[in-house]
């Protein structure tokens, strides 16, 4: 079979959706306009734990607008049942709205108002009078007690660490980050009878439309899930949180179609986060910098009712050689809502001590960051033995060094000053393990030449529409103009969550097994039709370009794909396409990497740091979209920015409640913090991982930043920060 020309693959495309956005046409969740619409908003509860001992609503029921106020003591008990399916964190339960008297975390919904507008139910929810049998709630991560741990090993960390000729005892604590996407998480419900339809701020349109047929105990094809665009996420939609619970409970309950829309304070309670951590490494090695021990005891918060868990083991298992490592990784039950999975999950973390050490221990060595990396570089994946499926780490560190200058690093701190700032210069590794989830997808030609692709799947920012049409567009020798990609709607093929580095190699995979599907029928078609100019020919021959099939070699012998269906009678072609996921058992050890180069300067005065500049060098195999894919980078790197400068929720442990839940006092990067940043990507494809050659780029952007920035801020200052974000107080 001859390959397919690629004519948008690879080049630098502005956004299919983009004119929608910027116009205002693109609808998100609570834009659409679904006649007879009322308005929820949730009452929080203002303890961190306890039991609500009354409820009065008298008030609030009065109120000009309202409809009806629903808490436990009136909402009908919903079967909850079961659903393995669901993105669920394992190991606990689910909270259930209105279910019980239990108030398990500051915030969480103990009523809910609905009523005729938005300030009708904002008003209303304000008259709700709640009671309660208040519980001193713990929520200190530090205080805690933790949970049994889960364990690694390999060799005897211990004798390995006592054998070790230099040693190092680091414990490193990072402050808990909320995703603040640009879009509130809101959900709209409607009921049609026993069938229930809405449109949810999601990543993930099965995971939502499972939970929902579970929450109410319905057949799946009484429940449908639609999200075109989403406004950011982070991973904050990777599952369905309770606000989407009540706003489908109280649709049903006042048969009207419900709009709920959470505050951005709500969302500090209302959705997840990335968990706080304490993360102590002791990491041993010999007089020439080769690792000989490393052991990790990792502390996380989760919620009292589930236990939630991320990939921190991983990067501490396979990033270095080194023959003896113990993890233990223990999960401490808080009067916390429940965390999620947020940008480079478990990776981003972990780097932060692993990369900080590494730093600490080239510096105690005498050798340069880099060479200590390259010396403990691994030729297989110790965790499991297996081959690399690509492992371009070596080339990342010689392409970042340099373009970024590397070479112009003084190993002293403190010796280079402009003014009052001090200058440095750090870097660390990044890797990742990019998701692989089966998926699907449905392709049809119609027979005037344009063609529609469809899969469940959704785009938070990445640029789904654009990627997946370019795939499509080259699998069908269409143009792009004449391709169009649906998503965000659960009638559509299944796929995974659209989170984890995942959507490209897993939904990618499927359109183009479903868009090669439809070419190769039509291709068939033709060599088998006598009236055709193709009529004979080997199909392994003929490719198609720009809607036309022809010889390979020989552009005059061929036909469209809208004369070839015409003659034929063919209204349209159409197909499934499919990925089944990663290998069982795997046969390589499939992950993208990174190395991030920064500059900082710090005001030796005020203790400030500003980031000058950045550059992250990625082996992340075949990249579709180099513009998108600078989008993706700058994001990711700006978000570990945030990380390890800016962002940290703080909670007041009296009560649970948190002190900073707004976009004012919670910070975030600004365009003014961000002065140059630029991003490399190492040619090549990783074809053991997907059909595509992809890895997946989203996640290992953000993976070994802030180490970058604290190792810069080192070699300016010369003090070590082990605890995120850097603050003014612990320069001073």
């Amino acid at each position: 079979m001859s390959p397919q020309p690629q004519a948008a693959v690879g080049a630098p495309l502005s956004r299919v959706d983009g004119r929608l956005k910027v116009t205002g046409q693109a609808k998100y969740a609570a834009e659409h306009d679904i006649k007879g619409a009322v308005h929820a908003v949730i009452v929080d509860a203002s303890i961190g734990r306890g039991r609500i001992t009354s409820i009065d609503a008298g008030d609030a029921e009065k109120h000009p607008g309202v409809l009806r106020v629903i808490h436990h003591r009136n909402a009908p008990k919903l079967p909850y049942r079961d659903n393995p399916g669901s993105n669920n964190p394992p190991g606990g339960r689910r909270l259930r709205v209105f279910q019980d008297d239990r108030v398990l975390f500051h915030g969480q919904p103990v009523a809910v108002v609905v009523a005729t507008t938005l300030e009708a139910a904002q008003h209303g929810a304000s008259l709700v009078k709640v009671e309660y049998d208040a519980e001193q709630p713990s929520t200190d991560l530090a205080e805690a007690e933790p949970g049994e741990p889960t364990n690694y090993a390999r060799g005897d960390a211990e004798a390995g660490l006592r054998d070790a000729a230099v040693r190092l005892d680091l414990t490193y604590q990072l402050a808990r980050n909320h995703h603040n996407p640009m879009e509130p998480h809101a959900t709209l419900a409607r009921w049609d009878g026993n069938k229930l339809t809405v449109w949810d701020k999601t990543q993930w349109v099965m995971g939502t439309h499972d939970e929902l047929a579970a929450v109410f105990g319905l057949p799946a094809d009484a429940v449908r899930v639609i999200n075109p665009f989403v406004g950011g996420g982070f991973g904050s939609g990777l599952r369905c949180w309770p606000h989407t619970t009540v706003a489908a409970l109280a649709a049903r309950e006042t048969k009207r179609p419900v709009k709920l829309v959470l505050s951005r304070r709500q969302m500090y309670f209302g959705t997840g986060y990335r968990p706080s951590y304490a993360y102590r490494l002791r990491l041993g090695s010999d007089r020439r910098g080769r690792l000989t021990a490393a052991i990790h005891g990792i502390d996380a918060e989760t919620s009292s009712y589930e236990t939630f868990t991320e990939a921190i083991m991983g990067a501490g298992q396979m990033t270095y050689s080194m023959p003896n490592v113990s993890q233990a990784y223990r999960t401490v039950p808080l009067d916390v809502n429940t965390p999620i999975w947020m940008r480079g999950p478990g990776f981003a973390t972990a780097s932060f001590a692993i990369e900080s050490a590494m730093d600490e221990l080239a510096d105690r060595l005498g050798i340069d960051p880099i060479e200590l990396r390259r010396r403990n570089e691994p030729d297989e994946d110790e965790s499991n033995n297996l081959p690399f499926s690509t492992r371009r780490l070596r080339e990342c560190y010689t392409v970042g060094a340099r373009e970024f200058g590397w070479q112009r690093r003084s190993s002293r701190p403190r010796s280079r000053r402009e003014g009052d700032w001090l200058i440095g210069l750090g870097m660390a590794a990044g890797v990742y393990d990019p998701g692989r989830f089966p998926a699907e997808a449905r392709a049809r030609l119609d027979a005037d030449g344009t063609a529609v692709v469809e899969s469940a799947t959704s785009d938070m920012g990445p640029g789904t529409y654009t990627a997946q049409t370019q795939v499509a567009a080259d699998a069908l020798g269409l143009t792009m103009r004449t391709v169009t990609f649906r998503l965000g709607d659960s009638l559509y093929p299944q796929t995974g969550p659209h989170g984890g580095s995942a959507t490209m190699a897993s939904v990618g995979t499927a359109v183009v097994d479903a868009c090669d599907t439809v070419r190769q029928e039509a291709i068939k078609l033709a060599v088998e039709d006598r009236d055709s100019p193709l009529y004979g020919v080997d199909a392994g021959d003929v490719v198609v370009r720009g809607g036309r099939l022809h010889v390979k070699g020989n552009p005059a012998r061929g036909e469209t794909y809208h004369r070839l269906l015409a003659r034929n009678d063919r209204s349209h072609l159409e197909a499934r396409g499919s990925y089944a996921g990663p290998p069982t058992p795997e046969r390589r050890s499939y992950h993208a990497y990174g190395a991030v180069f920064t500059e900082v300067g710090v005001d030796a005065h005020l203790g400030l740091v500003r980031v000058r500049r950045m550059l992250g060098v990625y082996d992340a195999g075949r990249i579709i979209s180099p513009k998108l894919a600078d989008s993706q980078a700058i994001g990711g790197m700006v978000g570990g920015m945030g990380a390890a400068l800016l962002e940290h929720t703080v909670t007041d442990h009296r009560d649970g409640r948190i002190v900073n839940a707004n976009l004012a006092d919670y910070l975030v990067p600004v365009n003014a913090d961000v002065p140059d940043v630029k991003a490399i990507y190492l040619d090549g494809e990783d074809n053991d991982g997907n059909a595509l050659g992809v890895k997946g780029l989203g996640e290992v952007v953000q993976v070994g930043v802030a180490a970058a920035i604290a190792n810069a801020v080192f070699n300016a200052t010369g003090r070590r920060v082990r605890e995120l974000p850097i603050t003014a107080e612990a320069l001073l």
